[in-house]
Protein backbone atom coordinates (compact mmCIF):
# COMPACT_ATOMS: atom_id res chain seq x y z
CA UNK A 1 0.00 0.00 0.00
CA UNK A 2 1.48 3.30 -1.01
CA UNK A 3 1.75 6.33 1.23
CA UNK A 4 -0.99 8.92 0.94
CA UNK A 5 -0.20 12.59 0.94
CA UNK A 6 -1.22 14.20 4.23
CA UNK A 7 -3.84 16.54 2.76
CA UNK A 8 -5.47 13.59 0.93
CA UNK A 9 -5.56 11.61 4.18
CA UNK A 10 -7.10 14.54 6.08
CA UNK A 11 -9.73 14.95 3.35
CA UNK A 12 -10.52 11.21 3.38
CA UNK A 13 -10.87 11.13 7.17
CA UNK A 14 -13.03 14.27 7.08
CA UNK A 15 -15.39 12.66 4.56
CA UNK A 16 -15.74 9.49 6.67
CA UNK A 17 -16.33 11.46 9.89
CA UNK A 18 -18.82 13.73 8.10
CA UNK A 19 -20.80 10.72 6.89
CA UNK A 20 -20.98 9.27 10.38
CA UNK A 21 -21.80 12.68 11.84
CA UNK A 22 -24.66 13.39 9.47
CA UNK A 23 -26.21 9.98 10.12
CA UNK A 24 -26.05 10.38 13.91
CA UNK A 25 -26.84 14.10 13.82
CA UNK A 26 -30.08 13.53 11.95
CA UNK A 27 -31.15 10.15 13.33
CA UNK A 28 -30.92 11.05 17.01
CA UNK A 29 -33.05 14.24 16.82
CA UNK A 30 -35.67 12.36 14.79
CA UNK A 31 -35.77 9.61 17.41
CA UNK A 32 -36.13 12.16 20.23
CA UNK A 33 -38.81 14.04 18.28
CA UNK A 34 -40.77 10.81 17.94
CA UNK A 35 -40.54 10.20 21.67
CA UNK A 36 -41.68 13.79 22.35
CA UNK A 37 -44.70 13.41 20.09
CA UNK A 38 -45.56 10.09 21.73
CA UNK A 39 -45.44 11.63 25.20
CA UNK A 40 -47.44 14.67 24.07
CA UNK A 41 -50.16 12.50 22.57
CA UNK A 42 -50.20 10.43 25.74
CA UNK A 43 -50.59 13.60 27.81
CA UNK A 44 -53.36 14.92 25.57
CA UNK A 45 -55.24 11.62 25.81
CA UNK A 46 -54.99 11.70 29.61
CA UNK A 47 -55.91 15.38 30.00
CA UNK A 48 -57.81 16.68 26.98
CA UNK A 49 -58.43 20.04 28.67
CA UNK A 50 -54.65 20.72 28.66
CA UNK A 51 -54.30 19.97 24.94
CA UNK A 52 -53.55 23.57 23.92
CA UNK A 53 -50.74 23.96 26.44
CA UNK A 54 -49.24 20.58 25.58
CA UNK A 55 -49.44 21.31 21.85
CA UNK A 56 -47.69 24.67 22.27
CA UNK A 57 -44.92 23.16 24.37
CA UNK A 58 -44.55 20.32 21.87
CA UNK A 59 -44.17 22.67 18.90
CA UNK A 60 -41.54 24.76 20.69
CA UNK A 61 -39.56 21.68 21.70
CA UNK A 62 -39.78 20.23 18.17
CA UNK A 63 -38.43 23.48 16.74
CA UNK A 64 -35.48 23.38 19.14
CA UNK A 65 -34.79 19.73 18.34
CA UNK A 66 -34.96 20.37 14.60
CA UNK A 67 -32.53 23.27 14.94
CA UNK A 68 -30.03 20.79 16.39
CA UNK A 69 -30.18 18.74 13.19
CA UNK A 70 -29.76 21.92 11.13
CA UNK A 71 -26.64 22.88 13.11
CA UNK A 72 -25.20 19.41 12.50
CA UNK A 73 -25.83 19.83 8.78
CA UNK A 74 -24.12 23.23 8.86
CA UNK A 75 -21.01 21.86 10.57
CA UNK A 76 -20.83 18.91 8.17
CA UNK A 77 -21.12 21.20 5.13
CA UNK A 78 -18.34 23.40 6.50
CA UNK A 79 -16.13 20.36 7.02
CA UNK A 80 -16.80 19.07 3.52
CA UNK A 81 -16.60 22.23 1.44
CA UNK A 82 -14.52 24.71 3.46
CA UNK A 83 -12.32 22.35 5.42
CA UNK A 84 -10.48 24.47 8.00
CA UNK A 85 -8.10 21.61 8.79
CA UNK A 86 -6.44 21.82 5.40
CA UNK A 87 -5.66 25.52 5.78
CA UNK A 88 -4.49 25.11 9.36
CA UNK A 89 -2.04 22.26 8.84
CA UNK A 90 -1.01 22.57 5.20
CA UNK A 91 -0.36 26.25 4.50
Amino acid sequence: MSEMEPHVLITFITIIISGIGIVLGTALPVWVEGKAVLKALDGISRQPEAANDIRTTLLISLAILESTAIYVLLVILILLFANPLLDRFFV
